[in-house]
């Protein structure tokens, strides 16, 4: 990433001088000795923990040590002779805001101390709701303009938010279209979050920056009118609160066998079930400490429209929801949902007819993780419909080597999209067990694909849904076609996670 330089000029600097008639080995007049002595600073984020620092020291040819306190109660030390550039790096044990204190010494003690502030780039994650923020139905939203969210300041929501997991549902649309979510007061990305076509209720979850003065822009991209329902989830900032463990997808919960429920069966109307989060998902998921789960949640099946909310065990049902669906409609989206302080999650279905549910992990968030989120300006990694090789036919998977040499990304979030299907299937992303250069030089295997999926479509659909994929250990990721037909596919990259 290309992060903004944070400077504090020379003329910032606080001088003192040496004590009269000295100037190393030679007499002086006066405590002006090295008068050219000064020092500016220029540092610029590495990643969501690290700086560089770059003292500027101006000075006569004579030796000058230069100290660098990073304000965590670390320092380091250079001399040179003369002036200098003599950049050194630092990562923070936690994120925050940390005083950099620099002092260039020369050898007859005139010194001169220079400082500035920094903030940390990477943001945790502070669970929150699920709570409606946004419902349009009684206004609609036109063509080509935005719906403002406010987030920060909004309820317990603070001010000086960096992102939020926002679940936008898009309902009552006239045309086709899509929506752009982005932070207010920032260029309006070439990428979108949600496509739909007229008539169409599609969900999908959004991470997004927010813009400095707290809110969220959404932007309908169709040439006609829509509904918008925005739900938090939760919202990123510099606090120490929760990092992300990115998981292998795990399937916890199917009512069509019984995985995760007492019994095989639909869930009914109105009913609810509860699934246990911590030390779930076959042991990966710890027993303590877990303060919200990433998944993948799925409605197949269901006899009537209606939706499903996700919410922490132990509390009344939400006015939210996460998956929202028609007849007869198999239909996923990604969610992030709090865990009640009993260990568990609930599930309800807000339709007039039972539906089948099924449920897979991806993540968690807890604070004894260190990866933290990095926001990436948008980005398209992938659009079939521009490549020689074409759509991706049956059974076909796309190996990125997305986490090539980034040994401290431990997961990235993507926006997925599938059109122009010509049958009917699902998205599976998974890690690759094999390395790019095994790729490179022939020697790759066929992977076994894991189970899970991550969107469902039908023929000649357009479906997105945003993934939190793991980069497994060889940073290579998989995205399957699991259908009996071919799908174009497209990947744009929104942000990622990382320990350093």
């Amino acid at each position: 990433m290309n992060f903004p330089p944070v400077t504090s000029p020379a003329d910032k600097a606080v001088h003192s001088k040496a004590p009269a008639g000295t100037f190393g080995s030679h007499a002086a007049a006066d405590s002006t000795a090295n008068p050219n002595l000064s020092l500016g600073l220029v540092a610029q984020g590495t990643s969501a923990y690290g700086f560089s620092l770059t003292p500027e020291v101006k000075s006569a040819d004579v030796p000058v040590t230069t100290v660098v306190d990073w304000g965590d109660g670390q320092t380091s030390t250079t001399k040179s002779t003369g002036g200098s550039q003599d950049k050194s790096t630092h990562s923070y044990a936690k994120l925050g805001t940390y005083t950099i204190t620099v002092t260039a010494t020369d050898e007859s003690a005139n010194q001169v101390v220079n400082k500035m502030t920094v903030t940390t780039y990477g943001s945790l994650y502070t669970p929150y709701g699920p709570t409606r923020l946004l419902d349009t139905r009684s206004s609609g939203v036109q063509p080509y303009t935005n719906a403002r969210v406010q987030i920060g300041g909004n309820g317990g929501i603070p001010v000086g938010v960096t992102a939020v997991a926002l679940n936008v549902t898009v309902t009552n649309a006239t045309t086709a279209g899509h929506i752009t979510a982005y932070g207010e007061g920032t260029t309006r990305p070439t990428t979108s979050n949600l496509n739909f076509n007229a008539g169409q209720t599609v969900p999908n979850l959004v991470i997004v920056p927010v813009g400095a003065n707290g809110y969220v822009d959404l932007y309908n991209g169709g040439w006609g009118s829509v509904d918008l329902i925005a739900d938090v989830a939760g919202y990123f900032s510099s606090s120490s609160t929760s990092g992300y463990t990115s998981l292998a997808s795990t399937r916890i919960a199917d009512t069509r066998d019984g995985t995760g429920t007492s019994a095989a069966g639909q869930l009914g109307a109105g009913a609810s079930f509860s699934l246990p989060i911590a030390g779930g998902a076959g042991g990966q998921l710890p027993v303590s400490g877990v303060t919200s789960v990433a998944l993948n949640v799925t409605v197949t099946n269901p006899r009537s429209a209606g939706f499903l909310t996700v919410y922490p065990g132990g509390q009344t049902a939400p006015t939210a929801s996460n998956v929202n669906f028609v007849a007869d409609q198999t239909v996923a989206n990604s969610v992030i949902a709090p865990v009640g302080a009993d260990g568990r999650i609930q599930i309800k279905n807000g339709g007039w007819q039972p539906a089948d549910v099924i449920v897979d992990v991806v993540g968690y968030y807890s604070a004894a993780s260190r990866s933290a989120y990095l926001p990436a300006s948008p980005v398209r990694l992938i659009d079939t419909r521009e490549e020689v090789e074409g759509p991706l036919l049956r059974s076909q998977y796309y190996p990125v080597p997305l986490g090539k040499d980034l040994p401290t990304v431990t997961g990235f979030v993507l926006n997925t999209t599938v059109t122009n299907t010509t049958g009917v299937g699902f998205l599976a992303v998974t890690p690759d067990p094999n390395s790019w250069d095994s790729y490179l030089n022939g020697t790759a295997y066929v992977p076994n694909r894991q189970p899970g999926s991550v969107l469902n479509w039908q023929r000649a659909q357009t479906v997105p849904n945003l993934v939190q994929a793991s980069s497994g250990s060889t940073g290579v990721i998989d995205f399957w076609n699991v259908s009996d037909g071919s799908a174009d596919l497209i990947v744009d990259l929104f942000g990622f996670y990382t320990t350093d």
